[in-house]
């Protein structure tokens, strides 16, 4: 929770870059010049009385980025591929009323506690608090109306370099059963070194527990077919051990020679039937609390699309998409099977407020929470 300085930035960038070359995954294409740096601004529907806008960032290789100020949800990401050709990488829908009617978090912006809070409870200072409980007993992404359900209020921007969307929002002391008066400002911006870079600041009148991240799923061939094939690596030691209901031990059980193993590229699909249920864990990353470093790889050999992330956050959450199951139809009626899209979640670990071992997670007055994450795209020949 404290902020990142730019030469620590740039060198993370740099070590994540040569760490991906060292794994054999290829020469990174130039993307060519198509356009310049924008943002465009169209309407996409209202919620209540409230107006709701789909925010389109585009940068000179044309890579663009569609996010709504409703949730902050990404609803689309385009890029081309090794053969130049322009997909989406990610799943969402078209239109506002969809995001509404049935979304399992695509793109969103999810708090004001990501992940899950066991029994929906936690003990601050001498206090228990009941939170909204939305997945079985447990408390998860934020409660019934998180942060991936409200219209956000937006400000966009851009300059020779990037092109970005500011969005802020107060989530009120008691929301959800959480305490304090919690001020929010996630920005988005697209620059032209092909990285969407997303940085989260809160700040609080009482103390709260803060666990705020993205919740994009992905699929880089344009979701043709299943992630199963996707290669993916995620430096990680140790990952969080989860009960029946996906809620901590507090086991950190390490990954060497178990399906739970990413330190080299790996296929998804290639142990997955040895993971009850599927992915749905979070990894403990390699790294100093607070440095921003490499967070997970994932590639698409037939398309040639690379996505690189690093974050300043202690974990990542792996889910490889095993509740999708048709309902959800993205454009043209396309439906999200099973293993349609997979989430790459940068995030402190689930159940921390109850769990005194992992990292700290609770946010107090006068104290600033900042944690960034970058997505990097490239196309490998």
């Amino acid at each position: 929770m404290r902020q990142i300085t730019g030469s620590v930035l740039l060198l993370a960038i740099c070590l994540g870059f040569t760490a991906c070359m060292q794994q054999g995954l290829g020469k990174d294409k130039v993307l060519k010049d198509v356009t310049k740096v924008s943002v465009m601004k169209s309407d996409f529907g209202k919620i209540g009385e409230k107006d709701v806008f789909l925010y389109t960032l585009t940068n000179k290789h044309g890579i663009s980025v569609k996010i709504t100020n409703y949730g902050g949800i990404i609803t689309g990401i385009l890029m081309p591929g090794k053969d130049e050709q322009i997909g989406n990488i990610v799943l969402g829908y078209d239109k506002l009323q969809d995001y509404v009617a049935n979304s399992p978090y695509f793109g969103a912006i999810v708090g004001r506690y990501a992940n899950r809070i066991a029994n929906g409870e936690f003990s601050l200072e001498g206090v228990q608090y009941k939170l909204a409980r939305n997945n079985d007993n447990n408390a998860l992404h934020g409660g019934i109306k998180g942060f991936d359900k409200v219209v956000w209020d937006a400000r966009e921007y851009s300059d020779t370099a990037q092109a970005g969307l500011s969005l802020t929002y107060v989530s009120a002391d008691g929301e959800e059963g959480y305490p304090g008066n919690l001020k929010v400002v996630v920005n988005y911006a697209l620059n032209d070194k092909d990285e969407l870079l997303i940085s989260i600041e809160a700040g609080t009148d009482k103390a709260t527990p803060v666990n705020i991240c993205n919740h994009t799923y992905f699929n880089l061939n344009g979701a043709q077919s299943d992630v199963l094939r996707h290669i993916l690596t995620i430096p990680a030691d140790s990952y969080t051990e989860v009960n029946d209901q996906l809620i901590p031990t507090g086991n950190l059980p390490a990954v060497k020679g178990t399906p739970m193993d990413f330190n080299t590229p790996t296929a998804v699909g290639k142990n997955i039937g040895q993971v009850k249920g599927g992915y749905d864990h979070n990894y403990v990353l390699r790294k100093k609390a607070g440095e921003m470093s490499l967070a997970a790889i994932l590639f698409d050999k037939e398309s040639g699309r690379k996505v690189t992330v690093e974050t300043t956050q202690p974990g990542v959450q792996f889910y490889s998409g095993n509740f999708l199951d048709g309902s959800c139809k993205g454009p043209e009626g396309k439906a999200y099977s099973k293993h349609y899209g997979l989430c790459l979640e940068t995030q402190h670990f689930p159940d921390s407020p109850n769990q005194p071992k992992f990292p700290n997670t609770i946010l107090k007055p006068g104290m600033s929470y900042l944690e960034k994450t970058t997505f990097r795209f490239s196309v490998v020949e």
